[in-house]
C-alpha cells in the first residue's frame, strides 16, 4: 500500500483531473438533452410554423429530434477519424488542450439556436460537439494510461467514465423544469458547460506532456525524464520507469500506418477484442435507456423525470465503485460480471415488459430493472471499453488503436440512438431480448478470449500477442478462467 501511495503525486493528480474535466462536458450533454424534449421539440415546431405558417407533422417532428439526439454520436464517429493525427502529431496532452475549442464552438452554437430562432444551429452545434466527443474520449484515456503508474492506470482511466456519469447526473439536474428545463432558460442551460471547458484552459496547460509520448515518439529523454520527476516525485521511481519505456521502444515498430495496423499479427487478437468488448458495451441496452429513459417512463409514472435522475445517480454511483473495485478485481472479472448481469436483466425487462399491461403493479419492477442494468453497464462494461484498447496495443500502434475503439462506441451509441424508437415499435417488449443476445456474446468472447491486464506493463501485455501466429498465449494470469 505505501508503494501505492508514494506514486500520489499532486502533479499526478492535478494532471488526472484536468483531463477528464473533459468527459464532464460530454455527460453534461449527454443527460441534459433527455428531461426537457418537450420544451425543446416545441421550440422546433415554432420555428417551423413561423417559417411555413403550419406545424410540422408529428412524424417529421419524431425524425428531427431522433437526429438531434444523434448527431452528437455521429459527430463522435468522424471525430474519432482523428485522434491519430493528432495525438501522434501534437502530444497527448495538447491534443486534448486543441480538441477542448470544438467543444466551445458547438456550446456556443446551441446558445445562439434560440437567438437566432434556428433549429438547424442547435444541430449544427450539438455536431460539432460531437466532434470534440469523438476525439476527447480517445485522447482522454490515452494521456491518463501514460501518465499513471502501473498499479493505478485502470483505477485512474476510470475516473474518465466518473466524470462523464457526474455531467449525466448534473446534465439531468440542470436539464429539469425547475432549475433550467424551462422554455426561457432551456439555451442557457446547454450553454453552461462553457465552465469546464474554460477551467481545462486554466488547469491543463500546466500539466506535463506524456512521458512515454516524449521518449518513444519524439526521442526526448531529458524531456520524459522530467516529465516523469514531476508525475512521480522520486527519482528511483523515474529510473525504473524509464527503463521500461525503453524497453518497450525497443520492441515497437517505429511508425505503424492504418494499413499496418490490420495487418500486423500480434495485432490481430487485440483488434477482435477491441471490436466484442466496444460493441458489446454500446449495444446491450444501457444507451437506449439514457437517451430514451423519460419517455420509457412517461407511459407509467407522472414524476418521470425524476426516475430519470435515479438513473443517472444509480449510474454515478456504480462508476464510483468501478473505481475502487478496477485494480483489486480486474478489467476480465469486472467485464464478465457486467455482460452476464445486463443479459440477465434485458431477459426478465423483456418478460415484464411483456406482461405489464395485464399486471401493472410490476412496473415498479421494471425500474428496479433499468436500475440494475445501468449498475452493472457501469460496473465493467462502460468503463472499461473506453481504455481496453489502449493497455492491449504497443506504442505506436495505441493512438490508432483508440481511434478505432471510439469508432465502435460511438458507432454503438448513433445506431442505438438512432434505431431503438423504432425497434421498440416493431419488437415491443422483445427488443430487449437483442440486447441480452449481444451482451452473452460478448460475455462469451470475453471469458475466451481477454487476458487479464491489471498490473502488468505495457510491454508485457504486448508481449502476450506476440506468438508465431499472433495469437496470446496463456499465462499465469488466468487466461480461460473467470479470475
Amino acid at each position: 500500500m505505501a508503494s501505492q501511495e508514494s506514486h500520489l503525486t499532486a502533479t499526478l493528480v492535478t494532471s488526472i483531473l484536468g483531463a477528464v474535466i473533459g468527459s464532464l462536458q460530454i455527460g453534461y450533454h449527454t443527460g441534459n438533452i433527455n428531461a426537457p424534449a418537450k420544451i425543446i421539440e416545441e421550440f422546433f415546431n415554432n420555428t417551423w410554423r413561423a417559417r411555413h405558417n403550419q406545424s410540422i407533422s408529428d412524424h417529421s417532428l419524431t425524425l428531427l429530434w431522433s437526429l438531434s439526439v444523434s448527431i452528437k454520436d455521429f459527430g463522435a464517429l468522424l471525430g474519432s477519424l482523428g485522434v491519430k493525427y493528432l495525438a501522434d502529431s501534437y502530444g497527448r496532452r495538447n491534443s486534448i488542450l486543441i480538441v477542448n475549442g470544438l467543444s466551445v464552438v458547438g456550446v456556443c452554437l446551441m446558445f445562439a439556436s434560440k437567438a437566432s430562432e434556428s433549429f438547424e444551429v442547435l444541430i449544427l452545434g450539438r455536431l460539432v460537439f460531437g466532434l470534440f466527443c469523438g476525439l476527447v474520449m480517445s485522447l482522454n484515456p490515452l494521456y491518463i494510461q501514460e501518465v499513471s503508474p502501473t498499479n493505478l492506470r485502470g483505477a485512474f482511466a476510470t475516473l474518465n467514465q466518473v466524470s462523464l456519469a457526474a455531467g449525466i447526473l448534473v446534465g439531468m439536474v440542470a436539464g429539469l423544469e425547475i432549475v433550467l428545463g424551462t422554455e426561457h432558460d432551456w439555451a442557457m442551460m446547454l450553454s453552461l458547460s462553457l465552465i469546464p471547458a474554460l477551467t481545462q484552459y486554466v488547469i491543463l496547460p500546466f500539466c506535463p506532456e506524456s512521458p512515454r509520448y516524449l521518449l518513444i515518439n519524439r526521442q526526448e529523454e531529458s524531456k520524459a525524464k522530467s516529465a516523469l520527476l514531476r508525475l512521480r516525485g522520486r527519482a528511483e521511481k523515474v529510473f525504473a520507469e524509464l527503463e521500461e519505456m525503453k524497453e518497450e521502444a525497443a520492441h515497437t515498430q517505429s511508425r505503424v500506418t492504418i494499413q499496418d495496423f490490420f495487418k500486423k499479427r500480434s495485432y490481430r487478437q487485440p483488434i477482435i477484442i477491441v471490436l466484442i468488448v466496444s460493441l458489446g458495451s454500446q449495444l446491450s441496452g444501457f444507451n437506449a435507456i439514457i437517451n430514451y429513459s423519460t419517455k420509457m417512463f412517461q407511459a407509467k409514472f407522472d414524476q418521470a423525470k425524476y426516475l430519470t435522475l435515479g438513473v443517472g445517480a444509480v449510474n454515478l454511483t456504480f462508476t464510483l465503485v468501478a473505481f475502487f473495485l478496477m485494480e483489486r478485481a480486474g478489467r476480465r472479472r469486472l467485464l464478465l460480471t457486467g455482460f452476464i448481469s445486463i443479459a440477465v436483466c434485458n431477459l426478465i425487462m423483456t418478460v415484464v415488459d411483456s406482461v405489464l399491461h395485464l399486471v401493472p403493479e410490476l412496473r415498479s419492477l421494471q425500474v428496479l430493472l433499468v436500475f440494475c442494468l445501468t449498475s452493472a453497464y457501469e460496473l465493467g462494461p462502460g468503463p472499461i471499453s473506453w481504455f481496453i484498447a489502449a493497455e492491449l496495443f504497443d506504442q505506436s500502434g495505441r493512438p490508432i488503436a483508440m481511434a478505432f475503439s471510439s469508432l465502435l462506441n460511438w458507432g454503438g451509441k448513433f445506431v442505438l440512438a438512432l434505431l431503438f424508437p423504432p425497434l421498440l415499435k416493431i419488437c415491443g417488449a422483445y427488443v430487449y431480448l437483442l440486447f441480452m443476445i449481444v451482451a452473452l456474446l460478448a460475455f462469451t468472447f470475453t471469458w475466451i478470449h481477454l487476458p487479464e491486464t491489471k498490473g502488468r506493463t505495457f510491454d508485457d501485455i504486448a508481449e502476450e500477442f506476440r506468438g508465431a501466429e499472433g495469437i496470446p498465449l496463456h499465462n499465469k494470469t488466468g487466461f480461460n478462467t473467470f479470475t
